[in-house]
């Protein structure tokens, strides 16, 4: 999403706001309005709109089997690094208990390339890098995402693969990163690599844990906003909500960049610089019912936590993605299912 915030309209159209920038980024977008409580019984309201064209473009998806490098810039703890793990592990685990995040997958390899090949099923998790001493900053640009990106592939030891055709480069920083644009704008955004500063063209998504810096914006619904002060929050389901509310963000950016990589392949509307992509017309969906602030239907664990998808071994808040033969939101959780 090239900083689209999608309000989802009290009959159901989805209504684009859209803002042009080089880049796609994400944001959940919140509407402090308890009349959306009324569509919780709508198994069709969830984005559900037959204006909503999503055409192919013609440009490559990922049909080869995915694989996802994790950069992690700044310190994070082993921990945290496991929950992000296990939910890239878990996009191909098909045995995971229903409903699934492979299930959640299953909507993202609908999308097909010009010879109607599908996306792969297979998302791995592949070499990761450590930057620990923030080598470029504490405050970073959307062009230095780049050289983060470059430092990691080039570097003199252990340097990341270069693989442009089914390669993922997965930047995620820590909680006391700012990168331009985050909390104001955007939580995390999608693109490639320029040639002349990396030396390739790799598709790469940033998401930043905005615990420290914005959590009821970025980690919502586990946190919420100051101007919000009646909403409860959610428990988050791995008990650590910048990382828990990264999970979407990341499910969110690892959808769209397998079916639409180089900005040319699945998205809405007309302007290529600002396409409106198969996750950012449900942002903020979750379940049967959702749009505006509610959520819609979810699960919750015997601790009280909340979740709409099991991992491996772990549980998840994922937001859905649009199905473009239906054309509307769907996920593994939804009660029409």
């Amino acid at each position: 999403m090239h900083r689209v915030s999608v309000l989802l309209s009290l009959v159901a159209v989805a209504t684009l706001v859209v803002v042009m920038t080089p880049v796609t980024g994400y944001r959940p977008w919140i509407k402090p309005n308890s009349s959306d409580l009324m569509f919780g019984g709508s198994k069709k309201y969830e984005g559900s709109s037959e204006f909503v064209k999503m055409r192919y473009h013609m440009g490559p998806v990922l049909t080869a089997n995915i694989t996802i490098h994790p950069i992690w810039y700044g310190r994070w703890q082993n921990s945290q690094k496991k929950i992000i793990r296990e939910f890239i592990n878990s996009i191909s685990a098909v045995d995971s208990k229903h409903p699934s995040v492979a299930g959640w997958w299953k909507t993202v390899q609908l999308y097909t390339d010009q010879t109607g090949a599908n996306i792969s099923r297979t998302v791995l998790l592949g070499e990761e890098k450590n930057d620990r001493f923030y080598s470029h900053g504490k405050s970073l640009t959307r062009l230095s995402i780049q050289s983060v990106i470059k430092s990691a592939v080039t570097a003199r030891t252990k340097p990341l693969p270069i693989n442009p055709k089914s390669g993922l480069y997965l930047l995620l920083t820590a909680d006391d990163v700012y990168v331009q644009d985050f909390c104001g704008q955007v939580c995390g955004f999608h693109y490639f690599t320029f040639p002349s500063i990396v030396g390739y063209t790799l598709p790469y998504a940033w998401v930043g844990n905005s615990a420290k810096l914005c959590p009821g914006i970025c980690a919502y619904p586990f946190a919420v906003p100051t101007y919000m002060p009646g909403l409860k929050r959610l428990k988050s389901p791995n008990g650590d909500v910048g990382v828990d509310g990264m999970i979407s963000v990341i499910g969110h950016e690892v959808a769209e960049l397998a079916t639409n990589p180089l900005v040319n392949a699945w998205y809405a509307g007309q302007d290529p610089v600002a396409p409106v992509e198969i996750a950012d017309l449900c942002e903020g969906i979750y379940g049967t019912g959702g749009g505006g602030s509610y959520t819609g239907q979810l699960l919750n664990d015997r601790g009280g936590a909340t979740y709409n998808m099991n991992g491996i071994r772990r549980r998840y808040l994922v937001q859905w993605v649009w199905n473009h033969i239906v054309s509307y939101c769907t996920g593994p959780n939804a009660l029409d299912q």
